[in-house]
């Protein structure tokens, strides 16, 4: 496998979990907008649910994995809270799985 070039990240980097959460939750964002469209100019209300439960459901990924980057970062053996940050008890990170469902 070709290493990655030097301004890149590592894949499971927190920068590289950053990103891929931030471009989720824009997604999200375009999708609601759309949502907001079709609303305003009066959409078929079967498609403005079917765009919502879109937008749900990426908020709810991008949700799942801020708690799953938080679950490997407080559970990985010698891994410490980001800077200006208390780390997260199993039982925090329960209720804020929990929270989504």
């Amino acid at each position: 496998m070709a290493p990655l070039p030097a301004d890149e990240p590592p894949t499971n980097s927190p920068a590289a979990n950053s990103r891929r959460i931030a471009n989720r939750l824009k997604r999200a964002q375009g999708q609601l907008a759309a949502v907001i469209a079709a609303v305003e100019s009066g959409a078929d209300c079967r498609n403005i649910v079917t765009q919502l439960s879109a937008v749900s459901g990426a908020l709810d990924k991008a949700g799942f994995e801020i708690i799953s980057t938080a679950m490997q970062d407080c559970l990985t053996p010698g891994a410490s809270a980001a800077p200006g940050r208390t780390p997260l008890s199993l039982e925090e990170l329960r209720k804020l799985f929990l929270s989504l469902t």
